[in-house]
C-alpha cells in the first residue's frame, strides 16, 4: 500500500480534501488515476475526483482558493467540471446512479452515494477509489476486489456483465482495449457476455469506435486486440473487408495463406518500429483488396491480381463511414495500400534506375514508410528467409540513395515551369504546354537528361520542335 499512500501526498489532493471537508462532502480520487499508479505505469495526467454532492461546486471552490485565476471548464449536461493545471487535468463530477433504455448508451442520471457511482463503472480496476476523507485519508475503497484483478491481470465487470455491456456497449470494445494495452485476460463469463450482446454494438457512433479502437492501434502489440475483437463478433460489424480476408481456401491440393492472421502479424511488425497511427492503419489495410481479387488459376495456383490497386480504392470508403480523417492521412494510407508490393521486383541487380527513380518520384517523403511496411510485410518463420528478404529490402534502399544523391528526384520540381514554356514559344495552349512539361519529368526519369535548367531547357527546345512550336525570337 506504500504507492497509495505516496500517491495521495501530492498537497493538490490535501487541498481538496480539506475544502470538500469544509463543505461537508465526501470526496475520493477514482479511476485510471489509482489504477495506473497501483500498476506503476507512468504517472497519469487525469484525475477524477468524485464526490457525494456537487463536482462543479467542490471544483470552483477548489480553483478559487488554489489559483483564481484559474479557468474552470463547466458541462453542465454531463454535471462535471475540468480544471487544466499545466499537464493535469482535474475532473469533478458528483457520485450518481445510471439507469439505461434499450436504444441508447446515454444514462438516465440521478445523485448518488460512492458506492452507486463504483456500481456504475466499467471494470472492477476502475472502480477502484482512494479516500480524501480526514478521518479515512488515503485508505482504498475496493468492494469489488479490483485490486485482486489488478494482481491477477483480469478484465472483470463490477456487476452482472450482460447488463454492464448492454447497458453501454462501448464497454465491450473497452474491455479489449485494457486487455491490449495492460496486456490482461478478459474474464471468461465477461469475454461471452460480449459475444451474447454483440448486436448492441451496432448502436454507437462511429466516432466513439474509432476512439477506442484506434487506442488499440497505438498499444504495443495491437494484434492482441485485433484477434480478440474478431473473436468477439465485433470487428465484422465495423471493418467486415478486414474479417473476409479470414480463411484458407484449397483446391486441386494449392492452398493460400490466411490473409487475416498474416495482416494482424504485419501490424504487430510495425508497431515495433513506428508509432505511426496512420502507418500503421496502412499495415492494416495493406492486403484490404485480395478478398475481392482472388482467383484459382490452374497454372499458377492462387492469384490476387491488382489486390493493391483495388485496395487503395477501398481505403477511402473505409476511412468515410468509419469517420477518419479524410484529408492528409487517408491520401497517406492509399499510396502506402497501392504501393506496398511496388519494391519487390526491384530486389534485383537489374533494376534499372529509371525504375528506382520512378519509385523515389511517386513516394516522395512516404519512401522510408513504404519500405517499413514492406519489411513488417515479411511474416515468414523461416529465419533464414526473413534474413534474406530482409537484406533484399535493404539494399533496395541503398540502390534508391544513391539515385537520389545523383538525380535529386526526391520531391521533384520540374526545371522548367509553365510560364519558362509560354515564354519560349509564345504560347498559350495549355495542352502543348502541359506536353512539354510531362515530356521533360518523363525524360529525367528514365536518364535521358539531366535534372538540372540547362539540359532541360535544351530538351524543351527539342520537344517544341516536334510540336511545330517556333522559339520566340530574342529583342
Amino acid at each position: 500500500m506504500s504507492l497509495i499512500i505516496q500517491a495521495i501526498q501530492a498537497p493538490i489532493f490535501k487541498q481538496i480534501s480539506r475544502i470538500a471537508e469544509d463543505r461537508k462532502q465526501r470526496t475520493f480520487v477514482i479511476g485510471g488515476f489509482v489504477r495506473d499508479y497501483l500498476l506503476e505505469r507512468p504517472n497519469p495526467d487525469d484525475i477524477d475526483i468524485v464526490t457525494e454532492g456537487s463536482g462543479v461546486e467542490l471544483a470552483i471552490a477548489f480553483a478559487k482558493e488554489y489559483n483564481p485565476n484559474l479557468k474552470v471548464a463547466v458541462f453542465k449536461h454531463f454535471g462535471t467540471a475540468m480544471i487544466q493545471i499545466q499537464d493535469c487535468k482535474l475532473e469533478f463530477v458528483g457520485a450518481r446512479k445510471e439507469s439505461y433504455s434499450p436504444d441508447s448508451r446515454k444514462p438516465s442520471v440521478e445523485n448518488g452515494t460512492l458506492e452507486d457511482d463504483q456500481k456504475r463503472r466499467d471494470f472492477t480496476i476502475n472502480a477502484l477509489a482512494l479516500s480524501l476523507n480526514k478521518d479515512t485519508y488515503g485508505e482504498l475503497v475496493d468492494p469489488f476486489n479490483g485490486l485482486t484483478d489488478l494482481q491477477n491481470k483480469n478484465i472483470r465487470t463490477p456487476l452482472n456483465p450482460d447488463i454492464t455491456y448492454s447497458d453501454d456497449p462501448l464497454r465491450m470494445i473497452r474491455a479489449i482495449r485494457f486487455a491490449t494495452q495492460l496486456n490482461f485476460t478478459i474474464e471468461e463469463e465477461s469475454f461471452e457476455a460480449i459475444k451474447r450482446n454483440a448486436e448492441r454494438f451496432d448502436i454507437l457512433s462511429k466516432e466513439r469506435i474509432m476512439d477506442e479502437f484506434n487506442k488499440i492501434m497505438m498499444s504495443p502489440q495491437p494484434g492482441i486486440g485485433l484477434k480478440l475483437l474478431y473473436e468477439a463478433k465485433l470487428l465484422e460489424r465495423f471493418l467486415p473487408e478486414l474479417t473476409a480476408l479470414q480463411g484458407i481456401e484449397e483446391i486441386e491440393g494449392q492452398r493460400h495463406k490466411d490473409n487475416f492472421f498474416h495482416t494482424l502479424e504485419v501490424v504487430d511488425n510495425i508497431s515495433r518500429t513506428t508509432d505511426n497511427l496512420w502507418l500503421r492503419w496502412a499495415a492494416l489495410l495493406h492486403d484490404i483488396g485480395k478478398a475481392r481479387t482472388k482467383r484459382f488459376d490452374k497454372v499458377i495456383g492462387w492469384t490476387f491480381h491488382s489486390h493493391e490497386l483495388v485496395g487503395s480504392k477501398m481505403v477511402f470508403s473505409i476511412f468515410k463511414r468509419l469517420k477518419l480523417p479524410l484529408g492528409w492521412p487517408v491520401k497517406y494510407v492509399q499510396k502506402l495500400v497501392q504501393h506496398s508490393s511496388r519494391p519487390i521486383p526491384l530486389i534485383t541487380d537489374n533494376a534499372s534506375d529509371s525504375a528506382l527513380r520512378r519509385l523515389l518520384f511517386d513516394m516522395g517523403n512516404e519512401l522510408e514508410d513504404l519500405f517499413l511496411l514492406c519489411k513488417a510485410d515479411i511474416t515468414t518463420k523461416n529465419k533464414k528467409k526473413q534474413i534474406l528478404f530482409i537484406q533484399n529490402f535493404n539494399y533496395v534502399e541503398e540502390k534508391i540513395k544513391e539515385v537520389e544523391e545523383k538525380d535529386k528526384i526526391r520531391d521533384f520540381q520540374p526545371p522548367i515551369s509553365g510560364h519558362d514554356i509560354m515564354k519560349t514559344f509564345e504560347i498559350t495552349d495549355g495542352k502543348q504546354i502541359g506536353t512539354i512539361k510531362e515530356g521533360i519529368k518523363e525524360a529525367i526519369l528514365e536518364g535521358f537528361v539531366k535534372n538540372d535548367y540547362k539540359n532541360s531547357y535544351n530538351y524543351m527546345l527539342k520537344l517544341g520542335k516536334n510540336l511545330n512550336l517556333n522559339r520566340k525570337k530574342p529583342n
